[in-house]
């Protein structure tokens, strides 16, 4: 028994015990050498091994990789033939991106500014990230199997990866605290990517010494151990999400040495944190983008891949969370499979759309689930080649596919809301952007309650990707290239401010607060309507309602109150025709489809401009206080069904349209069959029923045999009250909520 004066000394001597267990041994300031890598070995590992030579260690590593990477590396030479086979444009691509690469930097080069590349042009931040992430040493090892394995390539990867290695041993590398650490955990566990899936394609290779080898592997480790050195707390953002992906495939590989575990723990456990905590409840990461939402499925993809290969535990959260990456991509696409353009993304500048189909070939190989197999192809994007089993690749030749179920649907979380009519290739989609992620927007677009929409497999209102190295990407950013509402000359996304890292990326200090007053769906109708504050310095409230009428098209109304004169604007993109504007806009598209934009209230202007081959047009209206814009969005599917010029103002489409000004607006009616949607009435008589609204209102009402349906447009609350002979019925409404009433 121990006397209580001993427990100090036994609580100390625990604590530094559970101290070591929990200590890698590693070092993360240099390399261990070849011949020292045993040492870090499990002692199970090394009595396996007994003879812990170069040769025997490089043997049995080049066995790791076979059974733990993402395929074997004996398949190097037949998968190289397959990949040229299902890519032959892709040589070129490497060829060009491999040049680059060389021209630019010697195998000996420099990691630490300033310095100068090949051609002594300075080299600058955006060219040191290229430079550290090392994409482009991947197009090199292409390059070697391209040009009859010329072992020069090699030599080229082994050098420049030895000169980042003798840069670490004197201090002559860029930082962390610079802002561009050549260690920082997104460039670092980008390069371990990229090395890994060189080292694997290099394996076997006369010209890949077991020494080149080794220090591949001891490299590989000196950065495992960096990263969970320098990872030990949850940071949000996925950089540290990059480096943590790499970290646990690290420790998924090189199990065989002691800190592994300790590697694996940290990495799973602050992962699972960010998928706690930036996958939103509604399955969207939070950067609310397409490319930053699949850039974090590459990250939990690659582990997960490589844990079920060798059977290490992923939680259920793991596996839930990841699934809903992949499903929320089904929710949110467009009709035709691709998926709209959501601020950052950057994949393809200037592009309308995104493509999903790669990553959720990926989300179909690993869920067996058919919904995402109705994105898949039957060939994966080229990258991907190396990282699917040849099992995977095979059960691509008959994919199962069913047309996802989902209709119109709310992201509400992430502040996303889709209005669907279907998946046929011709159904319409609008999709409004109603979020604002409150710890970090910086790849957020001023777009706040902006539109896209496709119609007729087109996208008839467009939003662009962006390049962050572009110039006028501050523009692409902001609001004169969106389909939102503006007021004078003021632009929702402010203060911009770029990087200083030097990559070309900015972001906003200010954007608009959303707040969405009001969201419904059934067959007939779906309904929006939200506001922001971007307005409000200049002393102008703004609100927007989006309904979709029928699935047939859409109306959007812009509401601004203020006490003083001012411009009130919308800003559509894409190319109009304006010889009957301001009240008619048209564009049309190669397939003889195309959206009409109709003015119900009149308006002053349009002003048409563009940049980069895109264009927009800004209707304007100079109001002494109050305005509303009440616009039809009508897409045609060819050119006889487009609304007809010379009675676009009484009727369009079978629907027909009157104006009155009892009411202290003027009060516009759409009535179609059945169907009566009114802006700023006060009164409505339907038979011999008559309904009374507290305030103008705009609302939608639809007879369907005894039943009267009444839903509320309106973006502020109202009592409505029903009289039919001596009944009298009053109840309140919210913002898109419906009220049955069974007629007598």
């Amino acid at each position: 028994m121990y006397k209580p004066q001993q427990f100090p000394l036994l609580k100390w001597c625990f604590c530094i015990f559970s101290l070591a267990l929990c200590s890698q041994q590693l070092p993360s300031d240099k390399v261990v050498a070849v011949e020292d890598l045993a040492v870090y070995l499990k002692k199970e590992i090394k009595d396996e091994l007994g003879d812990d030579s170069p040769e025997k260690l490089a043997a049995h590593f080049r066995t790791v990789f076979q059974e733990r990477y993402f395929y074997e590396w004996t398949e190097n030479d037949t998968r190289f033939e397959e990949y040229k086979t299902l890519y032959p444009a892709m040589e070129v691509s490497h060829t060009t991106r491999a040049q680059d690469h060389l021209d630019k930097f010697d195998a000996s080069t420099h990691w630490k500014l300033p310095f100068n590349y090949k051609n002594e042009t300075p080299i600058n931040a955006y060219g040191l990230r290229h430079l550290a992430r090392q994409h482009k040493m991947v197009d090199i090892a292409f390059l070697y199997r391209y040009k009859d394995k010329d072992a020069q390539y090699i030599d080229y990867f082994t050098g420049q990866l030895q000169s980042l290695n003798d840069a670490l041993i004197t201090g002559e590398y860029e930082t962390i605290p610079d802002g561009n650490g050549v260690y920082e955990a997104f460039r670092s566990g980008y390069r371990v990517l990229n090395w890994l899936q060189i080292h694997n394609g290099f394996l076997g290779e006369k010209a890949y010494s077991d020494k080149e080898q080794l220090t591949t592997v001891a490299t590989l480790l000196q950065h495992a151990s960096h990263l969970y050195e320098n990872n030990a707390e949850f940071k949000s953002g996925n950089h540290q999400t990059r480096g943590l992906s790499a970290l646990a495939m690290l420790a998924i590989i090189f199990s065989d040495f002691q800190d592994a575990d300790l590697w694996y723990e940290r990495a799973m456990s602050i992962l699972e944190q960010h998928l706690q905590r930036e996958i939103n409840g509604d399955g969207f990461q939070f950067e609310r983008t397409i490319h930053y939402h699949q850039s974090d499925i590459d990250n939990y993809f690659y582990i997960y891949q490589l844990a079920q290969k060798s059977n290490k535990k992923v939680s259920a959260i793991w596996e839930e969370r990841l699934k809903s990456l992949f499903t929320t991509l089904t929710k949110i696409a467009f009709p035709d499979g691709s998926a709209p353009v959501l601020s950052d993304d950057t994949d393809a500048p200037w592009a309308e759309k995104n493509d999903i189909s790669g990553t959720l070939t990926l989300g179909y190989l690993l869920f067996d689930d058919p919904e995402m197999g109705y994105f898949a192809k039957s060939t994966v994007k080229p990258k991907y080649l190396w990282n699917l089993s040849k099992e995977q690749l095979g059960a691509l030749k008959e994919i199962k596919a069913t047309a996802p179920q989902v209709g119109s649907y709310a992201f509400e979380n992430t502040g996303y809301y889709i209005m669907r009519e279907g998946w046929n290739d011709q159904d319409n989609m609008l999709v409004i952007a109603a979020g604002l992620d409150a710890d970090k927007p910086d790849h957020q677009h001023g777009d706040m309650l902006g539109i896209q929409a496709m119609a007729n497999e087109k996208v008839v209102l467009p939003n662009y990707q962006v390049r962050y190295s572009l110039e006028d990407l501050e523009l692409f950013k902001n609001s004169m290239v969106k389909n939102v509402a503006l007021v004078d000359n003021e632009l929702q996304g402010k203060q911009y401010t770029s990087n200083k890292g030097g990559s070309g990326f900015g972001k906003f200090k200010e954007l608009p607060t959303p707040k969405v007053l009001g969201w419904s769906t059934n067959a007939t109708a779906d309904v929006f309507v939200g506001s922001h504050n971007g307005f409000e310095n200049i002393g102008v409230s703004y609100t927007r309602q989006v309904i979709n009428v029928e699935n047939e098209f859409w109306i959007v109304k812009d509401n601004f109150e203020s006490k003083a004169p001012h411009t009130y604007k919308q800003v559509w993109q894409g190319h109009y025709s304006s010889e009957h504007s301001p009240e008619l806009l048209r564009a049309t598209f190669d397939n003889g489809s195309g959206l009409d934009i109709l003015q119900l209230q009149a308006v002053d202007k349009v002003v048409t401009d563009g940049k980069r081959g895109k264009e927009w047009s800004v209707v304007q209206k100079a109001a002494a206080d109050n305005f509303s814009f009440v616009t039809v969005l009508y897409p045609f599917n060819t050119y006889d069904k487009r609304i007809d010029e010379d009675s676009m103002g009484s009727e369009f489409a079978g629907w027909s349209i009157s104006t009155t000004s009892e009411t202290q607006n003027n009060s516009t009616t759409l009535s179609k069959d059945d169907t009566n949607i009114s802006f700023a009435t006060s009164q409505l008589t339907i038979g011999d029923v008559i309904i009374d609204f507290s305030q103008e209102a705009d609302v939608m009402t639809q007879v369907e045999n005894d039943r009267l349906y009444i839903t509320l447009l309106s973006d502020k609350p109202t009592t409505v009250t029903i009289t039919q002979g001596k009944q009298n019925i009053s109840q309140p409404l919210a913002p898109a909520a419906l009220l049955e009433y069974k007629i007598k």
